[in-house]
């Protein structure tokens, strides 16, 4: 497949500029989402009396980039369904069940980039393909860069980057609550992470 160009890294090379820092690098490199600066946010409305918002504990992910030619090769991130956490021992069982995740029978959630949509020098658009209960379907993500450069500490080269998606959950066979309205279908995802230059 050929390179995509990477939407959130685009201003990469703005960024490094003013900042007088040359990569050390001409060649794809491959970046590792660091799991301590990795988290995965959800929000769901609940009977219409208020919103419930959860995570995932656990997930990691990847991509190879090119900072020369701003051409993105490969991107990955893959979710432990089992790991969803709301903070309340029961609901988190239900979520992890049938109704919702499925998490016994497919407890991997993943995403694989297939091209980027550029929208500004820091922002665009993310498109991919999302496995959720043994079901792919496409997913369009926006996505932000925050910075890319050396860690204040050590000697670690790190980019950082939100994005936003909502996920239509009964597209993928979660239909739980959906008709009668208790429990959201359209459910909005929030990610923040750091990716570290291996």
């Amino acid at each position: 497949m050929a390179p995509v160009r990477p939407l959130h890294l685009l201003a990469a090379s703005g960024i490094l500029l003013l900042a007088g820092v040359e990569p050390v690098s001409a060649e794809p490199r491959r970046y590792r989402i660091d799991p301590e600066h990795f988290a995965i946010g959800f929000e769901a409305t609940h009977i219409g009396y208020s919103s419930v918002l959860g995570q995932f504990l656990k997930a990691e992910g990847h991509f190879v980039f090119d900072e020369t030619t701003r051409t993105l090769h490969e991107v990955e991130i893959r979710v432990d369904a089992r790991s969803v956490f709301t903070n309340h021992e029961a609901r988190d069982g239900h979520l992890r069940s049938a109704d919702f995740l499925d998490a016994e029978a497919h407890p991997a959630i993943v995403f694989r980039m297939t091209r980027a949509i550029p929208k500004s020098e820091t922002t665009g658009v993310v498109e991919g393909d999302l496995t959720f209960r043994g079901k792919t379907l496409p997913l369009s993500v926006e996505v932000t860069l925050n910075k890319i450069g050396k860690y204040p500490w050590g000697e670690n080269w790190v980019v950082g980057v939100s994005a936003r998606t909502t996920v239509q959950r009964s597209l993928w066979g979660s239909t739980y609550a959906v008709d009668n309205g208790w429990v959201a279908d359209f459910v909005p995802i929030r990610v923040e992470l750091e990716a570290i230059r291996e």
